[in-house]
């Protein structure tokens, strides 16, 4: 059985001794990311972690100090990020409960990044160490995205690794000792590019689909197929799946034979609430009002057609 890749990182196992995991999961390109619950008080040390860290502190904290030279460092508690980049060993002195989100990019991915979205040798680009700092945009990501998503359910996987490249490629622009401009993507996908994407999409709306799954299709990298999916279509990928999921599911609802927790399955989503709850949040109604709606007749499937276009998460 294959251990899920966030088990092998220095910072996770180090806090797996004396902190609960809330949730957990893997989000493509081996970044992974951990939800902890911990109180206690105990000195924490991480030994030359092998990758890098984001931590959001979500709850609590204010106690925490970062043991540096002859005074510690203080400034913990909600909202507050540290940057922790990989071969950095630190020392921490925990005192109470704390809540935090952490985000694990192992060393290669962060290298493969650095050349697709820089165009830099990853040699010359260093991540900055960051302790108890502000960052709007993050805290925004992590609580407002990824935390209400179900990390376990196929549906919001390609949610998952689209913030998780939302993350990384925030450190790049922000947290690098360089911050050379971004690589300006012109055009868009090719139109045989475009079919193949669209195609495998429509062919796979019962699995979990990941951004590394579409590149791949696409044959480009991760960053490069984001953006020129963008410029092709409109939206980001895991809108379009959303979308995609959500008009399977209203054809599929005019079929009376067909059960709720089925069309669910079937489309994607993980179980009958997740299902009503993203068709809820695009078509106005549940699935269950919009099956009677179109039984009697009395909403027109072209108003509920310009609904699902009006999608905007």
């Amino acid at each position: 059985m294959t251990l899920p890749r966030y088990q092998n990182y220095t910072v996770f196992n180090e806090l797996k001794n004396d902190a609960d995991i809330v949730s957990a999961g893997d989000f493509g390109d081996e970044i992974s990311a951990v939800r902890w619950h911990r109180d206690s008080y105990a000195q924490s040390r991480y030994d030359d972690p092998d990758h890098h860290t984001l931590s959001l502190y979500l709850d609590g904290g204010t106690g925490i100090l970062r043991e540096q030279g002859s005074v510690p460092l203080s400034g913990g508690g909600p909202g507050r990020v540290c940057v922790m980049p990989a071969h950095i060993s630190s020392d921490w002195m925990v005192r109470g409960q704390v809540e935090l989100f952490h985000l694990y990019i192992p060393v290669a991915a962060w290298d493969r990044a650095v050349i697709q979205m820089l165009d830099r040798d990853p040699a010359r680009i260093e991540l900055t160490e960051k302790v108890f700092w502000i960052d709007p945009a993050v805290e925004k990501m992590v609580r407002q995205v990824i935390l209400p998503l179900d990390w376990d359910a196929p549906a919001d996987r390609l949610v998952m690794s689209a913030a998780g490249y939302g993350l990384l490629g925030h450190l790049l622009s922000e947290y690098t000792a360089q911050k050379p401009g971004m690589n300006v993507i012109r055009g868009g996908l090719s139109m045989a590019v475009r079919r193949r994407v669209t195609d495998y999409i429509a062919a796979h709306l019962e699995c979990a689909i990941t951004l590394d799954d579409l590149a791949s299709v696409a044959g480009l990298s991760v960053f490069h197929f984001s953006r020129m999916f963008r410029a092709s279509l409109g939206e980001a990928p895991h809108q379009f799946v959303l979308r995609k999921r959500v008009e399977q599911a209203r054809h599929m609802l005019r079929d009376r034979q067909l059960g709720l927790a089925e069309i669910a399955v079937r489309c994607g989503f993980s179980s009958q609430a997740h299902f009503t709850t993203r068709f809820g949040h695009i078509v106005g109604v549940s699935p269950a009002r919009y099956r009677q709606i179109v039984q009697d007749g009395t909403l027109r499937d072209q108003e509920m057609t310009t609904a699902l276009w009006r999608f905007s998460p």
